[in-house]
């Protein structure tokens, strides 16, 4: 299967497995991020549905690309400027190309119940005090 993804402006086609160099993302070698916005995907000749899907990807490490020489000049007027730079990069490698939106949705709102659950048992107390100091 394979997704087309933009981030940093530059849109990528990818397959899991896949290494590419993208525009520096937040984060530390080793972390997992999740590439949200997701343009077109498919299987062979096939399209598929990209609402809900979701590519994760694991950052192998933050780099810097090629240095590029900026060079101006302007003619017969002594002017000549010269700089360089350096993209900051970030080198990801794509895990897996699939709807795990849905399943990482579905498991907070098991966690919010256990809470909800709690926190009236909570408040009754406080309310039982409440009362006696009003008396």
């Amino acid at each position: 299967m394979f997704a087309i993804v933009r981030t940093g402006g530059k849109q990528y086609r990818v397959a899991a497995g896949d290494k590419i160099a993208v525009e520096k993302i937040a984060g530390n070698a080793g972390d997992t991020i999740s590439l949200g916005d997701i343009l077109l995907a498919g299987e062979g000749s096939e399209l598929k549905d990209t609402a809900g899907l979701l590519v994760s990807a694991e950052i192998i490490a933050q780099a810097k690309g090629e240095k590029v020489i900026v060079f101006k000049k302007r003619r017969r007027h002594n002017y000549r400027r010269k700089n360089g730079h350096r993209q900051q990069l970030t080198l990801l490698r794509i895990m897996a190309i699939g709807s795990e939106k849905a399943k990482k949705a579905a498991a907070p709102k098991a966690d919010e119940a256990a809470t909800t659950d709690e926190a009236p048992a909570k408040a009754a107390p406080k309310k039982a005090a409440a009362a006696k100091t009003a008396e």
